[in-house]
């Protein structure tokens, strides 16, 4: 039997036309991405170098006299027979003490009163409780603009009936004043380490690209007083300011070249 091979070949396909297929495909790939990522047209490509750069921490603090005190005194009353005399009691002493300030030339503006309570007392003696009488009190901060002038306050309180003082704070007026000293210092502190560190390092040092600062001031830590420790009210007491730390701790980034 005789069979034609020539009829059972394939038809060839050219070369060129391969070639050009798998170019219009890419093109049409192309032109669809262009369009669904909204690419814009001619695409160029940039290339990006980040320079890096040196973190240095410099730290400054500046030691101020505090200039401000806050005191605070209360009135206790215990076992009042009624809530009239209770309150009758802390207003009569209240109202002392606060004449008491007005004669030191202590504005009212500088006179807070923080806490005024009354509440009745129970007694239990195996029966229904019954109430047995009435405590209150009240507490008073007054703050003074001249530290040297708070023990002539206490005395002055506690003279005027005050048998509470809780406590007293020593405080600086207008510290931003001061922080902006501190954070001067700290950033001399940081550029003098740069200076030293790229001296080390055998490295140029460029701009100053970003900053961070964080600040805190020490303050002095309250003083607690009872009246039977200032004589009942006939002593000054002798107290002493002593000084605040007001800290900058400032973190300069700086180019290197």
């Amino acid at each position: 039997m005789w069979y034609n091979y020539s009829m059972q070949r394939l038809p060839r396909v050219e070369k060129p036309i391969v070639i050009y297929t798998i170019i219009v495909l890419i093109t049409l790939v192309a032109l669809y991405l262009v369009k669904v990522f909204d690419i814009s047209y001619p695409i160029s490509l940039k290339s990006s170098q980040v320079s890096s750069e040196l973190a240095v921490v410099g730290e400054g603090k500046v030691d101020v006299i505090p200039n401000s005190a806050t005191v605070s005194v209360g009135v206790s009353v215990v076992n009042a027979a009624t809530v009239q005399a209770a309150q009758q009691q802390i207003n009569e002493t209240n109202n002392k003490i606060v004449q008491a300030m007005a004669a030191l030339n202590i504005p009212k503006e500088q006179i807070k009163t923080s806490g005024y309570n009354i509440n009745p007392t129970y007694q239990y003696d195996g029966g229904p409780e019954r109430i047995s009488g009435y405590g209150g009190n009240v507490t008073i901060d007054i703050t003074v603009k001249k530290t040297d002038q708070l023990p002539q306050v206490i005395q002055a309180a506690t003279a005027s009936g005050a048998n509470q003082i809780f406590s007293t704070q020593m405080t600086v007026d207008d510290p931003a004043v001061y922080r902006a000293q501190a954070r001067k210092k700290a950033i001399e502190n940081a550029r003098a380490q740069a200076k030293e560190l790229a001296d080390e390092l055998g490295i140029k040092l460029g701009n100053i690209v970003n900053i961070v600062e964080s600040s805190s001031d020490q303050s002095s830590p309250p003083m607690y007083y009872d009246r039977a420790a200032m004589g009942g009210g006939n002593a000054a007491p002798d107290l002493q300011p002593g000084s605040q730390t007001i800290y900058s701790t400032v973190t300069l980034y700086f180019e290197k070249r």
